[in-house]
């Protein structure tokens, strides 16, 4: 109805705006109650959950009189109705049972119009959410049927990738191009919004290149099915998410478990140990985003499930970013077991002594490369002889990129 569509749409789009923030407050607890944001954030959910309450009420309000009036109308009706024909029964002109069927079929006709009406606000709820899932898909595009293609071997090649977030203006990455053998270890670096979480995104598929290509073994990821593409990737972004379900499951990837591929992945990422001291071992239940771990247990799962099955290509953004010096030191031993095994990797950080083990390394600054190339040569063009900077103080003809600091690099 008119009189209610527009604000039924304002409260659902309050309603949905006040869950996403109750949401991101759930997920953020520690922080939440650690730096006393509890209750600014729980007075800025009730502002958006008492406007979803003031237009539901006055879309309540507008729907009721209306309501009352199709009841009314439908009550005078059949009241006009039995007094007409009681007349005409009275004259002679029908008959008593005409009388009577005229006002069921006038009140059976009127009934659906009544229901409809009470039922509007479900009708309008139900098809906004269903706009919304059309958007989404609009948004993602329709899948094509795509040729399977043999596992690769670990070949990646950048084109000249012009990249920004989806649904944004803004170019991320501008030009970037890199090719790695397979086996070969990368190391990015770079400071804040430098592009290098961006650039894991485009390497693993999750955004697309406005211009440029990614190629694996020489095919675009864009040519790959991307079910059959995550099979033979792994990637642990800096924010690790768990689902609620079982370790086995999580480190499974939630397919069908492989026991043994489960097992030898924990134990390549370090964190055998770690889950046999669970509750239930590899049957532990960790709920939503792993409350039940720490960062660090967490970050151990997820890598873990990162190299589930030793994939061809692995795209780590902050791998170490949780982890202590043992978790670390199994971290390492992991990459080095891969890369004998031939599996290439990308590997994002802001601690320099780690890029001891990479082959190549690329230097972010707003989204363009500063410097590529083997490692021994980016050292010796950017850092003291056999002494690696932590953050690289100055690039050519660019301002401050990184802070100090020495740390050996043997």
């Amino acid at each position: 109805m008119a009189m209610t569509r527009q604000t039924l749409l304002e409260a659902s789009k309050a309603g949905t705006t006040a869950a996403n923030s109750a949401q991101a407050a759930f997920r953020n607890t520690e922080v939440v109650h650690a730096m006393g944001m509890l209750e600014a954030l729980v007075g800025r959910w009730g502002q958006h959950h008492r406007e979803v309450l003031r237009l539901q009420a006055r879309a309540s309000d507008r729907a009721g009189a209306i309501i009352a009036f199709t009841k009314f109308f439908r009550m005078f009706l059949q009241t006009a109705i039995l007094g007409i024909g009681a007349y005409l029964t009275v004259e002679h002109e029908i008959s008593a049972g005409m009388m009577i069927a005229a006002s069921i079929v006038i009140g059976r006709a009127l009934q659906p119009i009544e229901i409809a009406v009470g039922n509007w606000k479900s009708f309008l709820a139900a098809r906004e959410a269903f706009a919304r899932m059309g958007q989404l898909f609009q948004a993602v595009g329709a899948q094509p049927e795509r040729m399977p293609l043999l596992c690769p071997k670990g070949l990646l090649s950048v084109e000249n990738i012009v990249a920004g977030a989806p649904g944004g203006r803004t170019a991320i990455l501008k030009g970037v191009s890199f090719t790695l053998g397979a086996g070969e270890l990368l190391g990015v670096v770079g400071p804040s919004a430098a592009g290098k979480s961006s650039l894991a995104r485009i390497l693993v598929g999750v955004w697309q290149a406005t211009a440029g290509a990614v190629l694996l073994d020489g095919s675009e990821l864009s040519h790959w099915d991307p079910l059959d593409l995550g099979q033979h990737l792994g990637y642990l972004p800096q924010d690790v998410e768990l689902f609620a379900g079982t370790v086995a499951e999580n480190i499974a990837r939630f397919v069908v478990i492989d026991d043994r591929a489960v097992i030898a992945a924990a134990q390549l990422a370090g964190c055998h140990e770690l889950i046999q001291n669970l509750p239930d071992g590899y049957n532990s239940n960790i709920g939503d985003n792993g409350h039940a771990l720490s960062g660090g247990q967490r970050q151990r799962i997820g890598l873990a499930r990162c190299l589930y099955r030793e994939p061809s290509l692995l795209v780590l953004d902050e791998p170490n970013a949780n982890l202590d010096s043992a978790g670390e030191q199994a971290l390492l031993a992991a990459i080095h077991r891969l890369k004998a095994a031939g599996t290439t990797c990308v590997l994002i950080t802001h601690k320099v002594n780690i890029l001891s083990i990479v082959d190549k390394i690329i230097i972010l600054a707003d989204g363009k490369v500063q410097a590529y190339g083997d490692r021994d040569e980016v050292f010796r063009r950017f850092a003291a002889p056999k002494v690696v900077r932590t953050e690289v103080e100055r690039l050519p003809n660019q301002g401050p990129v990184f802070g100090g600091g020495l740390v050996s690099a043997q």
